[in-house]
């Protein structure tokens, strides 16, 4: 009986799905996300430019008037202390995740990938503690691939492999979906070439 692998090299990995790009390397799948386009980058630096600015604005008004804070001052720190605010919450909306399907140690890698040292997230799930491997829809419409995993003891966690997957795709997401589940062992899939 052929392997997975052997299977995995005969049925061409799609090379991108959703927000994910696919490649097959040395016997691991690896799905990485992609980057936000360049706008949605750029964004969270330009609230910190301005919150920046509107902070240097604030102390130089507090300046011009000793013992006193200005109202307009107070207003322009409260503004630049919410537009840092902001641009934290926009940068963690655009982590990128990487998945990596270690099929000699039967290991799936879960990354959330930060821009801070250290902050990146990793979880390292067996695949026999793999219950499902879901197909959410999400609005838009879009939809998702989601890994539910439990362990022992453990209540379900659930792990974002794949997301913004449009209705055009849909082939090519339940072909991977396919994949999936064979590799994890999960009945009802059928064959993964199928």
């Amino acid at each position: 009986m052929a392997s997975f692998e052997d299977a995995l090299l005969e049925n061409r990995v799609p090379p991108l799905l959703g927000d994910v790009r696919l490649r097959y390397d040395g016997g691991r799948l690896v799905g990485e996300s992609l980057p936000p386009p360049w706008e949605r980058r750029m964004l969270p630096g330009l609230c910190v430019g301005v919150g920046v600015g509107c902070a240097v604005g604030a102390a130089v008004m507090t300046g011009l008037e000793p013992g006193t804070l200005p109202v307009a001052s107070l207003g322009l720190a409260v503004l630049a202390a919410s537009l840092v605010g902001l641009a934290l919450r926009l940068e963690s909306r655009m982590a990128r995740r990487r998945f990596v399907l270690h099929f000699r140690t039967e290991t799936l890698r879960v990354e959330q990938l930060a821009w801070t040292p250290g902050a990146t997230h990793a979880r390292l799930i067996p695949f026999d503690t793999v219950r499902a491997v879901h197909m959410v829809e999400r609005p838009g419409p879009r939809y998702a691939l989601v890994v539910e995993h439990v362990r022992e003891g453990e209540t379900a966690s659930r792990a974002v492999l794949v997301e913004d997957v449009r209705p055009a795709e849909a082939e090519t997401l339940h072909r991977v979906w396919r994949m999936l589940s064979n590799a994890f062992g999960l009945r009802g899939a059928g064959l993964a070439g199928g």
